[in-house]
């Protein structure tokens, strides 16, 4: 055991936005309660951190895929009298494709991971930082929360929820001690695109991509900061800005161009 005892729990934590926001708490002696689905990668990064860091790590590998799995965790930590007193909800997929087309087991399962898991994660422990009155919680979303996203329908529909969710919350419990972020990045260079099959899009294949690291950095200093929230990068606010004054048909049809595969959009 370290003399600190700050714990951060992040999900998603082995890859990406999530294994860099899991570098900048243990920077700042948190000791890390690690979710995510692969045993053996859990595993390696809890060593990496451990030896690197000096700080306890916890890995906890459970399929957020399933209902019963974020209460599951809860239960885990609160198994091992651990006080968590920072949440990242990261962990996210998405499916790339036209929606008449998409596996809907498939994004059920998405829907359940981007959603079902954040709230459930987010009421057991909120309910514990109101009840002290101190506590902070990352959400991370997307500037797709902020668009419509044909070709990624589910997806962009499960962000819209994350940033709508963690502004009312955050709303409720502003006079209790809790901060409550919602991080929206663009396009970032992690495995996201892999997994939702998505490569071929022109967004991903043309575009830039941001750093995890960069886009990490962004999340943690506006955490600290106490803000309500943080679009990283300034591309990707311009974006948004120059969406609110389009009407949203026209976001809609700009957004499916850039979303088509390379091939389709020559």
């Amino acid at each position: 055991m370290t003399d600190n005892q700050k714990y951060a729990l992040i999900t998603g934590a082995t890859s990406g936005i999530g294994y860099e926001l899991a570098k900048l708490f243990a920077q700042d002696h948190y000791n890390l309660v690690l979710v995510a689905r692969n045993e053996q990668e859990l595993e390696n990064k809890a060593t990496e951190f451990r030896q690197q860091y000096g700080i306890e790590v916890v890995p906890i590998a459970r399929d957020l895929f399933q209902r019963e799995a974020p209460f599951q965790v809860y239960e885990q930590v609160q198994g091992l009298g651990i006080q968590i007193d920072a949440l990242v909800n990261d962990a996210g997929q998405g499916q790339y494709g036209e929606f008449v087309e998409t596996d809907i087991y498939r994004e059920l399962d998405i829907i359940q991971l981007n959603i079902g898991a954040y709230v459930v994660l987010t009421k057991c422990f909120l309910k514990e930082m109101v009840a002290r009155g101190d506590g902070k919680i990352l959400q991370v979303s997307s500037i797709g929360g902020e668009l419509p996203g044909p070709l990624q329908a589910v997806y962009h529909g499960t962000k819209a929820f994350v940033t709508s969710f963690t502004e009312a919350i955050r709303e409720e419990t502003k006079d209790k001690g809790v901060t409550i972020t919602a991080l929206l990045p663009g396009v970032t260079d992690t495995d996201f695109f892999n997994k939702a099959d998505m490569n071929q899009s022109k967004l991903v294949a043309e575009g830039s991509k941001a750093d995890p690291a960069e886009v990490a950095k962004d999340g943690y200093e506006a955490l600290l900061a106490g803000k309500d929230k943080i679009i990283s990068g300034l591309k990707n606010k311009a974006m948004v800005y120059s969406s609110n004054l389009m009407p949203d048909d026209m976001v809609a049809a700009n957004m499916h161009e850039q979303g088509k595969p390379v091939d389709e959009s020559k």
